[in-house]
This record gives C-alpha cells, sequence and structure tokens, in this order.
C-alpha cells in the first residue's frame, strides 16, 4: 500500500476528489491501484472519529473512471475522479474548493511569493484526528509564464513522498479579497521533484524544486456533462 496527498473541488453540484495522476496509474514503476481509500471525518464534535471510504478506479468493464487531460507537453500529472457524495455516511464532514478559489490574474501571483503545501509527507499525520500537515514553500518560477513550457510552475520547498497531490494555496488580504469565508486561493497541484540535468551524483546537491501543476487544468478537468 502506498500514501497520497489530495482534495475535493465542487463544480456546480459535481464532487471530485483531485490527485496526481502518477497515484492512480504510472506506468513506469507499474504502480497501478483499482481503488483509492479515503478517511472521512464523522462527528463535528469529536474529529477524532473517522470512516474509510473506498473510491473504485474502473467501473465493470474495466474503463477507467477518472479524468485526465494533455497538453502540448503529454499527459498532465492531474486528474480528477467524480465521487458520489450521497454514497458517505450520512454524518460525514467534508470542504472542498470551488471554480471561485482559483486565481483570475496570473500576472498578479510573484515570484518569490510565501504560499504553503497542505499534505501528507512520508504519511506523516495527526493520527490521532486524522488531519494533514502544512508545509511553507516559495514560488520559484515566474508564476505567468508555465516553466518550460509545461503546465507547471515550480516550487522551492522541503517535500517529500506522500506529498503527491497535495494542494498549493496563498493566503490572501481579507479585506483586499473580500473571501472573509475562505482566505485561502488554490493556485495548484504538487507533483514532483526536479533536479537539474547537469547534476553529478555524490558531487551535486538536489535542488529541493518541486513542479506544481497549474490549478486551472480542473477546470478542464470536470467541464464534461452532469454526473449521474
Amino acid at each position: 500500500m502506498t500514501c497520497a496527498s489530495g482534495f475535493y473541488f465542487q463544480r456546480n453540484q459535481n464532487l471530485f476528489l483531485i490527485t496526481n495522476r502518477h497515484v492512480v496509474r504510472d506506468e513506469d514503476s507499474g504502480h497501478e491501484p483499482d481503488r483509492l481509500e479515503i478517511t472521512l471525518h464523522t462527528n463535528p464534535d469529536n474529529v477524532a472519529e473517522t470512516s474509510a471510504y473506498s473510491i473504485p478506479l474502473y467501473d465493470n468493464a474495466g474503463q477507467m473512471l477518472w479524468r485526465e487531460a494533455k497538453d502540448n507537453a503529454g499527459t498532465v500529472d492531474v486528474v480528477a475522479i467524480p465521487i458520489d457524495s450521497r454514497a458517505f455516511p450520512a454524518d460525514a464532514m467534508f470542504a472542498a474548493f470551488k471554480p471561485t478559489d482559483l486565481p483570475g490574474d496570473l500576472e498578479n501571483i510573484e515570484v518569490g511569493e510565501s504560499i504553503r503545501v497542505v499534505g501528507f509527507p512520508l504519511n506523516f499525520q495527526d493520527s490521532l484526528h486524522n488531519l494533514p500537515v502544512m508545509r511553507h514553500a516559495i514560488i520559484a518560477s515566474a508564476f505567468s509564464l508555465r516553466f518550460q513550457g509545461y503546465g507547471y510552475f515550480l516550487t522551492d520547498s522541503l517535500l517529500h513522498r506522500g506529498s503527491s497531490g497535495s494542494p498549493v494555496v496563498l493566503r490572501v488580504n481579507r479585506r483586499v479579497s473580500g473571501r472573509d469565508h475562505f482566505p485561502w486561493m488554490l493556485l495548484g497541484i504538487h507533483s514532483s521533484r526536479l533536479d537539474s540535468v547537469n547534476q553529478e551524483e555524490g558531487e551535486d546537491e538536489r535542488l529541493n524544486l518541486f513542479t506544481a501543476w497549474y490549478s486551472d487544468v480542473i477546470m478542464t478537468l470536470t467541464n464534461h456533462q452532469p454526473l449521474p
């Protein structure tokens, strides 16, 4: 069993789990699970109470249930998995990002901006309350320009396995943005480490640079006909 991170995204009445594509299928390593297991909180008065929920990745005919996308550079390492929240336990508690939580003007977000990555690095968490941890990062490439023409920007942080699929968020000024209810903007989806091709093993330290796919890909992945 492997661990990863992810988050909910709601568009209209449809709910999705967003994570990396390599979490649901990684041809290079042979990683091809048939389902994902998530934990749901079930008691607003005691967040230590949880229930397990299983998300199938294929239908009975063996067809994949997740939605993926490609751009000019190839497959995007982000998927959206439709979820029927009606199958959740009746007392399940969850919150989801929405289209209004995505940035509108990329040029207003600067390189060097302080951001956060929320997930389960090495499956580390508050195991009593089943809550993730937050890591600090900065934007390490020009945010309004897609790095090397790919659909991601770079972050500079200390991140580990298990963080794949984590939301990359920016805290915005409540008074300026008017976002009193939720002061976090969803910038991207953390994916993987990116090292220099000129790195010499045993000589050079790792760059500690990582890729984060721009969150606008979620709008492409969720732009389908309504779920049944």
